[in-house]
């Protein structure tokens, strides 16, 4: 059987761009055991509620949901243990630091098989204020009012 190549992603948390501002984004592996990507090539997990800390520098991704592995036997997996991620000591080092100093979370934004191997997008962010999200609501409709606009222009409509 040949090896996947590309990005074919699992899951989004599509709510994270919404709520956070994404300050910068990395790539980190995961730790998982085979009823768990089982379980992921079926396409069963969520990252709705689903967090980053760093203990004792580590990475550990909590609250993901993986379903159970439905032929999975006492050999199954527990659908949200805790999950350590994995990357490179630098980029650990990096983020306690931003995280200290600000109030900064990390928040996975995807969940994606590349080249065979499980990834998982996590995004440095910072949470958006209400009025935030209101004035980014409102730029996005505007936005779509002007490309309307356009395009009736161009069609010779307006």
């Amino acid at each position: 059987m040949p090896k996947e190549k590309g990005r074919n992603v699992i899951a989004s948390n599509r709510k994270a761009r919404h709520n956070y501002a994404i300050l910068d984004v990395y790539e980190a592996g995961i730790v998982l055991v085979g009823t768990e990507v089982k379980s992921l090539r079926a396409g069963k997990a969520s990252l709705v509620d689903a967090f980053a800390t760093i203990d004792d520098g580590e990475v550990w991704l909590h609250a993901l949901h993986i379903a159970e592995y439905g032929n999975g036997s006492w050999t199954n997996h527990s659908v949200r243990r805790k999950r350590k991620l994995l990357m490179h000591r630098r980029e650990i080092d990096n983020l306690v630091g931003k995280i200290r100093d600000g109030n900064l979370t990390l928040v996975p934004l995807s969940m994606y098989f590349h080249d065979g191997k499980v990834k998982v997008e996590l995004a440095l962010a910072r949470g958006k204020q209400a009025h935030d999200k209101r004035q980014d609501i409102a730029k996005r409709t505007a936005q779509r009012e002007v490309e309307r606009e356009v395009g009736r222009r161009v069609k010779g409509m307006g």
